[in-house]
């Protein structure tokens, strides 16, 4: 009787642990098939649910936060994308993501979509 009461209590502890990982990481693998679908509101969806539940877990919002630059562009929201990138970058700049928002920058800046600082400063007013 003592063992399935320790087994029983063991289960549960380890259900209310890891059940929010588990449901992260679901969470995560469904953006994750989203974005190869093309469907950013269902990205945008689960990395919601992602962010809820990741509270703890800090290590999984520079990817999150990826995830989301890259929807932006594909829904050509280039600013919101590289606002997003520039987040990144500034929060967690030793990552591997804040590398990956640095080239996808770069990336928008060569095709157009986002203006690099000297050509964003020099814009001359026109009445």
């Amino acid at each position: 009787m003592r063992f399935v009461l320790v087994a029983a209590l063991a289960i549960s502890a380890f259900s209310v642990t890891g059940c929010t990982r588990w449901a992260m990481n679901h969470h995560l693998n469904n953006a994750y098939s989203a974005y190869d679908r093309g469907n950013c509101e269902q990205v945008m969806l689960e990395l919601s649910k992602v962010e809820r539940d990741s509270r703890a877990r800090p290590y999984v919002w520079p990817e999150v936060s990826m995830m989301r630059g890259q929807c932006l562009e594909r829904q050509m929201m280039f600013i919101d994308a590289a606002q997003t990138y520039q987040f990144i970058i500034a929060s967690y700049p030793q990552s591997e993501y804040a590398y990956r928002a640095r080239a996808r920058l770069e990336t928008l800046q060569s095709l157009g979509h986002y203006p690099t600082r000297s050509a964003a400063t020099v814009r001359p007013t026109q009445f």
